[in-house]
């Protein structure tokens, strides 16, 4: 789960960790009062969807300026006409993809007078099982492109849970990032409050993208971009009170009340899996036949006739999908149980496009009968490559049928 960055923000400044004023504002007037509380004389004024590269991005709207969704102004009225060109505008970034987001809000921050950018930030290492931090002088910039290019200028360290922080991983971090005196100092506290705010609230993941160096002397997080780890959401009703669902997907939602994993592609052939390896494998054999998963999803291992259905809906409610692919290796989950998902899905939605059907494992035998026996349209498939096969042949034969009777 992500949060927007004045979220990510308050909840960092109850850990002390240092982050300039500011007022998330949803209208032109709200904006105006803030702008007079925080006194100015200079504002900046900051799009908020859950994307990364805001500041270069465009807006799709010709009356929204060509400047980006971060914009600095030095006047009332500037901050008006700021919130005028982007509030309910759409802007485009790199991790937006072309269709963009709407900017529904905006974050009126103070300005700031900035001596250096630098770069922080802390996520769980996989291979260790510990949160590892990644130190950078290259603030302001994409960590990738400098990993690419100047991977000398990144350091990362993990730290040992059963110590937390200590004074040498504060004394990395100041050197790396050529800290000294109070600056170093201030380097050594940001990290323990870091960790605990990350640790306290399960983060996944917690970027300070520019860290800066003020030239009055101190360190400030002037952008901040928090996820959280989903599975321990039950454990902070105050994070999850944060979630904005206008920043997510409408099918991704849906699933996630039935407790589905699912995450929307931009394919044309929707996948029901369960077990994500298996789903991993399946969206890579549909691309190695020449055609684009439109979704991962994975039913899991004890899914319910019900949860079947749900999953089925959400799949055929996504107007790109032309073909449906079901491949379940019985194991825990059972074949008759996805079967009778399958079958009273398609009885209550319908079914407009090819859908294969590929059964193994626990009841399989059962399974197969219950398809076979629905009077459904349904193609059988032996195995995942022969499945993968048919639902691309299927889609390319109903494409050139259509194709033909529009001609």
């Amino acid at each position: 789960m992500n949060i927007h960055e004045y979220q990510a923000k308050a909840v960092l400044k109850e850990f002390g960790v240092p982050v300039l004023r500011g007022r998330a504002v949803l209208s032109v007037d709200e904006a105006e009062a803030a702008a007079r509380e925080l006194g100015g004389p200079l504002w900046v004024v900051k799009s908020q969807i859950h994307a990364g590269g805001r500041g270069k991005g465009r807006f799709k709207e010709k009356d929204a300026g060509e400047k980006g969704g971060v914009r600095l102004a030095r006047s009332i009225d500037e901050v008006q006409s700021h919130v005028r060109q982007m509030l309910g505008k759409t802007l485009v970034t790199h991790q937006t993809g072309p269709a963009g987001t709407v900017v529904n809000r905006l974050y009126i921050e103070d300005g700031s007078d900035i001596a250096r950018e630098l770069y922080l930030s802390a996520l769980i290492d996989r291979i260790t099982g510990r949160v590892a931090f990644v130190v950078s002088t290259e603030g302001g910039m994409d960590i990738e492109e400098v990993a690419r290019k100047t991977p000398e200028k990144i350091v990362t360290f993990a730290v040992d849970p059963a110590t937390g922080i200590m004074p040498h991983h504060g004394r990395l971090v100041a050197q790396t990032l050529r800290l000294t005196g109070d600056l170093a100092k201030q380097a050594e506290r940001l990290l323990t409050s870091l960790y605990q705010a990350f640790t306290s609230k399960d983060m996944s993941l917690l970027e300070i993208n520019p860290l800066i160096e003020t030239k009055d002397g101190r360190l400030l997080c002037l952008d901040a971009k928090v996820g959280f780890d989903s599975n321990a959401l039950y454990r902070h009703p105050d994070i999850v009170a944060l979630r904005d669902e206008t920043e997510e997907d409408a099918k991704e939602i849906e699933a996630s009340k039935y407790d589905l994993s699912y995450i929307a592609l931009d394919g044309t052939i929707g996948c029901m899996v369960n077990g994500a390896g298996l789903a991993m494998a399946t969206l890579d054999i549909i691309k190695l036949y020449g055609e684009e998963p439109a979704n991962f999803l994975d039913v899991g291992g004890s899914a319910s006739k019900e949860k079947v259905t749900a999953a089925f809906k959400i799949i055929t409610a996504d107007p790109n999908v032309k073909g449906i692919l079901v491949n379940i290796f019985g194991g825990i989950m059972r074949c008759d149980v996805i079967a009778e998902g399958v079958v009273a899905a398609v009885k209550e939605v319908g079914l407009s496009v090819p859908l294969v059907v590929r059964l193994e494992g626990t009841n399989v035998d059962l399974g197969k009968k219950i398809v076979n026996e629905s009077g459904l349209n349904v193609i059988a498939a032996d195995d995942l490559d022969d499945a993968a096969q048919k639902i691309v042949n299927a889609i390319k034969k109903t494409t050139k049928i259509m194709g033909e009777e529009r001609a």
